[in-house]
């Protein structure tokens, strides 16, 4: 991806590009992380690092003189190990009882801010299918705990008074 980026093949995109093959190379190589958490935030989130490990590998690349190591680890250990250990710590919140999944919505519910998207629960509660996490939202609201604000495709739910 180094090599793909120092090449940089199109006059726009180039970054988002070297993500989405990273993320078919890992899963062709049985890394699966990337179905769960989005490796594509994990970048945003890590911006200043992403950047500063290109440029730091990407100096004398063109004559073959270049250090892959801080592009290495940026890769490594900011985004796969990170990723992984995201994953770890959501699927360590789910119990294997009766309802758990209903619980692991709920409590995802109660992290969410004052304003989410059903996307965001959806991504918090990685396993839960979504029909399971309607249910629950549809239980908030009956309860007056939530209330959909714009439904559809994009559905935002609010948290009522006292929720948030």
């Amino acid at each position: 991806m180094l090599d793909f980026l120092c090449i940089h093949p199109f006059l726009d995109g180039n970054g988002r590009m070297a993500r989405l093959l990273t993320l078919l190379l890992l899963y062709r190589s049985g890394y699966d992380v990337g179905r769960y958490i989005s490796l594509e935030r994990r970048v945003e989130e890590t911006r200043d690092g992403y950047y500063d490990s290109l440029y730091a590998s990407s100096q004398g690349w063109h004559e073959g003189q270049h250090a892959i190591e801080p592009w290495w680890e940026y890769s490594l250990g900011v985004m796969l190990v990170g990723a992984y250990q995201e994953f770890e710590a959501r699927v360590g919140q789910v119990q294997a009882r009766r309802g758990a999944k209903q619980q692991a919505v709920l409590e995802a519910f109660d992290h969410m801010p004052a304003r989410f998207k059903f996307s965001d629960l959806e991504r918090a509660c990685p396993g839960v299918s979504r029909p399971t996490i309607e249910r629950v939202l549809a239980s908030l609201r009956q309860n007056g705990r939530a209330e959909c604000v714009r439904p559809g495709r994009g559905a935002v739910w609010q948290k009522t008074e006292g929720q948030a």
